[in-house]
């Protein structure tokens, strides 16, 4: 029988351990207010170069300049990519999705009103994490939920207990072409899975008496939750590097009171490795990633979140790149060691991409 989150052959030494790999200052550190995040930013903070300016503002420009990876074709291609994250709401709903029509499988019951009894935790997350994979989860790891990681302002009621945190693979091929638009339809594809998954597994749980919680990047920090379910461990790239995929996962939790048993963190060197590879730092266009050679608790600008000892990444500068490129960047998702997969190529033109 196979794990919940099968390795594959070229990674090994992976180990579990009784905490999570990250260090953290409790001095310093704070919960994260998300109005911080160079996104919000961009509204309402006119000290930075990034105020008021949108990401995709010279995009029209880079088609008409006829760019190799930017045609009319592959921005179509990115645009359609976001379409169930941005028009389906139910993605990230607290409560149970209101339908429209009649819904098909539920022979007119209200499953919600009774609760599923759970004699067995064990085999609860093993369904958990079945019907996770069948929805469209890659990866799935279950923990307790540390409050720390929650933004400022949010308050989850105490019987929220636990997290489900699931990763979504991104497609390799499009990776490969950043920092075109068809590396941002991968993102994209990612995120409209995400919603998918996320309203899926939300009314899974509720069907079973419990409540569901779902969350993108909102809420509550990913990163840490993600390596404290033992999904990975955290990169000099500021991301989650998993043994199956590297960086190249979107992240999605669910906060429940649906009793589950937890899984633990694990470690497989990628401190060491990122402490000598630096090829996100050496690629990234922005110079956004820190070339020294240990992580510090230093930050570096408004964006980071003081406490965690770490490599922090400069997200103003990051941003700042995307409204230059017309488009988001996933090139330090590219280049990581971790983001190989045997017999692949990771680094493609578009014309290689589409085949053509």
């Amino acid at each position: 029988m196979r794990s919940d989150n099968a390795i594959g052959p070229s990674r090994t030494g992976v180990r579990v351990v009784k905490k999570p790999s990250y260090v953290v200052d409790q001095s310093r550190l704070q919960r994260f207010d998300v109005r911080n995040t160079v996104f919000e930013r961009i509204t309402w903070d006119s000290s930075w170069k990034g105020h008021k300016q949108m990401y995709d503002e010279r995009l029209l420009d880079t088609v008409a300049e006829g760019k190799c990876g930017y045609s009319r074709v592959d921005v179509a291609l990115t645009c359609a990519s976001w379409i169930v994250h941005d028009a389906f709401e139910g993605g990230f709903s607290w409560k149970k999705i209101e339908i429209q029509r009649t819904p098909r499988g539920s022979l007119g019951i209200d499953w919600t009103k009774t609760t599923c009894e759970v004699n067995d935790t064990r085999k609860m997350s093993v369904c958990v994490k079945r019907a996770a994979r069948l929805f469209g989860a890659s990866l799935i790891g279950i923990c307790k939920l540390n409050r720390d990681w929650l933004y400022t302002g949010i308050e989850i009621p105490d019987e929220f207990q636990n997290v489900i945190v699931m990763a979504i693979e991104m497609d390799l091929d499009g990776i490969g072409t950043s920092p075109t638009a068809l590396a941002a339809a991968a993102t994209g594809v990612g995120y409209s899975k995400m919603a998918f998954t996320l309203a899926s597994m939300g009314e899974f749980i509720r069907n079973l008496g419990y409540e569901a919680i779902q969350c993108g990047n909102d809420t509550a920090l990913s990163v840490p939750i993600a390596i404290d379910a033992g999904l990975g461990e955290l990169g000099r790239n500021g991301l989650l590097i998993t043994p199956q995929y590297g960086p190249r996962v979107r992240l999605c939790k669910i906060f429940t009171n649906l009793p589950l048993q937890l899984d633990k963190p694990i470690e497989f060197g990628v401190k060491g490795s990122c402490k000598k590879c630096k090829l996100c730092a050496k690629h990234c266009e922005a110079h956004a990633i820190s070339v020294e050679d240990d992580p510090s608790f230093t930050v570096i600008c408004q964006s980071n979140n003081p406490g965690a000892l770490k490599w922090y990444v400069d997200a103003e500068k990051c941003y700042l790149y995307w409204c230059e490129n017309g488009t988001d960047c996933s090139t330090c998702i590219k280049v990581c060691p971790y983001n190989i997969a045997s017999g692949r190529k990771t680094d493609l033109s578009s014309k290689e991409f589409w085949g053509t």
